[in-house]
């Protein structure tokens, strides 16, 4: 059983041919209009938010090409932590290399891809949790693909949401190579 955040439906990881698809229904945020923007620096990958029909909130689907992601890993950026300082949980040093950009709605979405992880933060109003992080193994089905952190607001009442970060390491990664090459 993965982690429960409230106010938000997910997220969810779905592998669909060679992309990797990361959804979640933010209940709490209401939008007009949906877009789609590029993701920078991962040509092949993008970030859509709608509205969502359903709750009346909002949808946001994450969908990043694999051949962006092991790419990437040979040329890794700048390492980043949680957007206000602090530092990653659950990684040794606290910290990934990271490509940090804001939409309206979701001011200081992060993603993170390191050798051996990928992921990102979504930013959530009003988390609770002030200065606490809840961290907690994420499955996708019955395996264990990373963990998912509850990020609260920090000191000055900012920068909560979640964290999710997914294992690109050992068989996982390896699974994830055959997929990309198979489609290709």
């Amino acid at each position: 059983v993965n982690l429960e955040i409230p106010g938000v439906i997910g997220p969810t990881v779905t592998l669909i041919e060679n992309k990797v698809l990361i959804s979640a229904v933010f209940e709490n945020v209401v939008i007009d209009v949906g877009l789609r923007y590029s993701i920078p620096k991962y040509p092949n990958s993008y970030l859509e938010i709608s509205p969502d029909f359903q709750t009346g909130g909002t949808v946001m689907a994450v969908e990043v090409a694999l051949e962006d992601i092991l790419k990437g890993q040979g040329k890794l950026e700048d390492p980043k932590k949680l957007p206000g300082g602090r530092p990653l949980p659950g990684v040794l040093g606290g910290q990934l290399p990271a490509v940090a950009f804001s939409i309206e709605k979701f001011h200081n979405m992060t993603f993170y891809l390191g050798n051996e992880v990928f992921g990102f933060f979504a930013p959530i109003e009003n988390l609770g949790l002030r200065g606490s992080i809840i961290t907690a193994r994420f499955y996708i089905k019955e395996t264990r693909a990373g963990n998912l952190s509850l990020v609260g607001q920090d000191e000055n009442g900012e920068h909560g949401g979640f964290l999710l970060l997914l294992s690109m390491a050992g068989k996982v990664k390896n699974e994830l190579v055959k997929i990309n090459q198979k489609y290709n």
